[in-house]
């Protein structure tokens, strides 16, 4: 009995409209949960960094609950516990985007929480002596210089979950790895399906990965003090593009003197 496979890439043609048609949904429900989710981490992180204890740890079980818990288990939860508790229909495409975005939700208010904890107390203090409310203190001191740094997260928390959605397809809903599955039994030829399946996440999340590895390499050499211009043309830009690029560092001036010997 031969059981050699013989790939067969004409179905690749035929197969493409229907895979793209399910790209098309799995970017629109991301950019959805993205935009959501990041709207709706900020107060989450606000209130996980309260002093208030009554509004500080119901935010920390929130967190911890989707942090804690497979992806899956929370899409499977909201797609048929939450409709029975609630004893409401949610349309199924409603219900995955909830979950998804209660999911990134929490790990987005992490990351905005370690951002702004990482902004020097100094600052904050300074920002004290010129009379300035908790409110402005937020939106001009701590905001901008945490979003700034935790930039590249973001993007990358952005990135998984474009790939995370691939689970969506265990509920029914049409996205890029459900068609794929549907394609793949039809024409038996899963090598093939599932490779341009493959390749479709790959042509949007990869271009997404080189461009958070660039801001990331544009942050740390924009905070170097004295760092050499980046060369230009294009084989430059694909070099700072590159994952695990790392711009040259250059001691400050303070650092040279220090270190500079006696008498030269």
């Amino acid at each position: 009995m031969n059981l050699a496979y013989s790939p067969d890439f004409s179905v690749i043609g035929p197969a493409l409209p229907t895979l793209l048609d399910g790209l098309w949904l799995t970017l629109e429900i991301s950019t959805i949960v993205i935009a959501a989710s990041a709207v709706l981490g900020f107060p989450l992180a606000v209130a996980r960094m309260s002093k208030i204890e009554v509004i500080r740890w119901p935010a920390q079980l929130y967190i911890e609950a989707f942090r804690c818990t497979p992806l899956l288990i929370q899409l499977l939860w909201v797609f048929y516990a939450l409709p029975a508790l609630l004893g409401i229909d949610l349309p199924g495409k409603l219900s995955i985007i909830i979950a998804l975005t209660a999911h990134l939700t929490a790990f987005m208010s992490e990351t905005y929480r370690a951002g702004m904890q990482s902004v020097p107390v100094e600052q904050i203090e300074a920002a004290r002596m010129l009379r300035l409310n908790r409110v402005q203190i937020l939106r001009y001191v701590i905001v901008p210089q945490a979003f700034r740094q935790q930039i590249p997260t973001i993007l990358s928390l952005n990135v998984s979950m474009f790939k995370d959605t691939s689970l969506v397809s265990a509920l029914g809903l049409a996205d890029l790895t459900f068609q794929g599955n549907i394609l793949s039994s039809q024409t038996y030829r899963p090598m093939e399906i599932f490779t341009l399946v493959a390749v479709l996440y790959f042509a949007v999340a990869f271009p997404a990965t080189l461009f958070t590895s660039y801001v990331e390499r544009r942050l740390l050499t924009s905070g170097s003090r004295g760092a050499p211009p980046p060369s230009s043309g294009l084989r430059g830009t694909l070099a700072r593009m590159r994952p695990g690029y790392r711009p040259p560092a250059v001691a400050s001036p303070v650092l040279k003197s220090l270190l500079k010997p006696e008498g030269v």
